[in-house]
């Protein structure tokens, strides 16, 4: 059966939508080889908590961990504990740690590849010494890697409010990579994503940031894996690539240039570490296995598509992604409700949510329609909206 929808549209009225017929997606039998791809996940609010904003995150055990479960079964890797978690807009330590502990057991359980995010929230407000930031990184460094899951040295904002100049995070993260017990993946998050990480690496020049990152890889190449890079510059991604030791991963962060990215350029290609991948599994899974089998241009033929939704739930205030990847997870069943912890499913607009489904639906990526229109009625009557 046709699944039918009406739907606002911008300055006022309606307009009626038929869903495309499910897309088929076809979940692989082992994950792929010719890329590593990580699906950065999102966790699900438990709705009977107060989850409200600054109060402590209260999550949906059973729900949050079907969700990465799912993204295994896509042959994803999962990449815990980072910011489409919600790290640092809602989701606090104590949350943090007992959600690396099950998701990497989940992991262990079912064979799934695993990264987790490492950083300093851990304290509270702007710490008086570079030693303290250092001890917090090593603490959450060592816990990540103590549960089974490779640590992802994610961006501290408690660095770049302390940290006067290039030479205060070479300090910093010297100590916290001779510390590591095993291989581990640097984070370098653009202030587009979270704007008190300007400057970071000491410069708001990225030119020069660039060339501090780079020194300090070449200087621990040896227990770096690779190296996840948010800065929504596909150029700069590709000349990084040139830059760093062969041994060394770039695993995009590029929500806006993904394809061409992954496809790589006949010399290098990156890896995959994306939250769109979140909302995109089946098409990148899909996509990903045409890579293996040699085939580029199918590649592009189906992750193709897909560019103009992640460009849009990415869409500048872009810390707000996060609110469109729980939105499409609702819909597509992989969760009771849309509640976010910090009340951040209110962080988007009707109208963009909107969009967002009109966009999921164009590429594929509403799983079951019916079940998404019967979900997207019941949204927009409570946000007031009749046709």
């Amino acid at each position: 059966m046709t699944a039918r929808i009406t739907l606002p549209v911008p300055g006022g009225g309606t307009e009626a939508l038929t869903l495309r017929e499910p897309a088929g997606w076809q979940r692989p039998s082992a994950p792929p080889t010719s890329r590593i791809a990580y699906a950065a996940a999102h966790v699900v609010a438990d709705p009977h908590a107060d989850n409200a904003p600054g109060a402590p995150a209260r999550l949906d055990w059973d729900a949050t961990l079907a969700v990465r479960r799912d993204l295994w079964s896509w042959g994803l890797g999962v990449a815990e504990a980072m910011d489409t978690a919600q790290r640092g807009m809602g989701l606090d330590w104590a949350a943090t740690r007992e959600l690396i502990r099950r998701s990497a057991a989940e992991a262990a359980a079912c064979g799934g590849r695993i990264v987790a995010g490492a950083a300093t929230d851990q304290l509270t407000g702007v710490p008086d010494t570079l030693d303290e930031v250092a001890a917090a990184y090593a603490e959450q460094v060592a816990f990540v890697q103590g549960c089974g899951a490779v640590a992802v040295v994610m961006a501290s904002r408690q660095l770049a409010a302390l940290a006067a100049g290039a030479d205060d995070y070479r300090r910093v993260y010297d100590r916290v990579l001779r510390s590591a017990d095993a291989p581990v993946v640097l984070h370098w998050l653009g202030d587009m994503f979270d704007p008190a990480l300007a400057g970071y690496w000491g410069s708001t020049d990225l030119d020069e940031a660039t060339t501090t990152f780079v020194a300090l890889v070449h200087a621990h190449a040896d227990v770096i894996d690779g190296v996840k890079v948010s800065l929504l510059d596909a150029r700069r991604e590709v000349r990084l690539r040139e830059l760093l030791p062969p041994t060394v991963k770039v695993y995009t962060g590029d929500d806006y240039h993904y394809p061409e990215l992954i496809a790589g350029d006949g010399t290098r290609s990156s890896h995959a570490l994306l939250g769109a991948f979140a909302a995109i599994a089946p098409a990148a899974s899909a996509a990903l296995r045409r890579l293996d089998d040699g085939d580029p241009a199918g590649f592009r033929a189906v992750l193709d598509p897909t560019v103009p939704l992640s460009r849009h739930l990415f869409a500048p205030p872009t810390p707000y992604y996060k609110t469109g990847i729980a939105f499409l997870s609702w819909l597509n069943g992989r969760q009771p409700g849309f509640t976010m912890v910090g009340g951040l499913h209110g962080g988007r607009s009707v109208p963009h949510l909107v969009e967002a489904f009109r966009l999921a639906d164009a590429a594929g990526l509403l799983l079951d329609p019916e079940l998404a229109a019967d979900r997207m009625r019941g949204y927009l009557a409570v946000a007031g909206v009749t046709g």
